[in-house]
């Protein structure tokens, strides 16, 4: 049975095939076909969604070297048994702090940094709790393919307060959640992550 995003996977592996193409492959007639298929792969994501040209050049068709997936880290704080999550200034809902991992930085000092920067709080990191494929969960589609990390992290010190990308930040009991922002989480992820914290040794979740 199709999934109605198909489309959106092919476009993914065409992109993919003809960034390492471009960057593995010495022969100009082949360096040629790489390039049209890029450029196909940027005309039919532009075609089926509503992202302008000009953004899908930089943000998908401009990467280089060999294409692998995007790292996206969020931090799991729990307090008194609720979670932490921060509204988001980009949709107004609500999400785990995170976000892309940065070169340069290690998973936990990532997760740190952005629980601090979106939130004010400032905590160290515990363990990994989960590795999940985005396209595997419900997430809205989008032009990347995706590795979510959810790291266990533990207030130190600091005070609640929004950063240059949220509003609020709240914690929430789990059968209050409020709108969450689906491109950085979903209810079922939430809830998992309270699994966590209903056992501590409930194993590492690859998915």
């Amino acid at each position: 049975m199709s999934s109605g995003i198909e489309w959106l996977d092919w476009v993914k592996r065409i992109q993919a095939i003809a960034q390492t193409g471009l960057t593995y492959s010495k022969d100009v007639y082949d360096l040629e076909r790489y390039e049209e298929l890029r450029a196909l792969s940027i005309e039919i994501l532009e075609n089926y969604t509503n992202v302008g040209m000009d953004k899908i050049k930089l943000h998908f068709g401009s990467e280089t070297g060999y294409a692998t997936p995007k790292v996206d880290i969020r931090g799991v704080v729990f307090q008194e048994g609720k979670i932490l999550l921060v509204r988001e200034k980009a949709d107004n809902a609500w999400a785990l702090p995170g976000g892309w991992a940065d070169i340069g930085y290690s998973p936990s000092e990532v997760v740190v940094k952005e629980i601090e920067e979106e939130s004010g709080f400032i905590t160290t990191s515990k363990r990994i709790l989960a590795v999940l494929d985005k396209k595997f969960h419900d997430h809205p589609p989008e032009q990347y393919h995706v590795y979510k990390i959810f790291i266990h992290c533990e207030i130190v010190s600091g005070d609640p307060k929004g950063g240059l990308e949220t509003l609020e930040v709240g914690f929430f009991d789990r059968k209050e959640i409020p709108t969450l922002s689906l491109e950085r989480n979903t209810p079922n992820q939430i809830q998992t992550m309270f699994q966590f914290l209903d056992d501590p040794q409930k194993a590492v979740i690859v998915d």
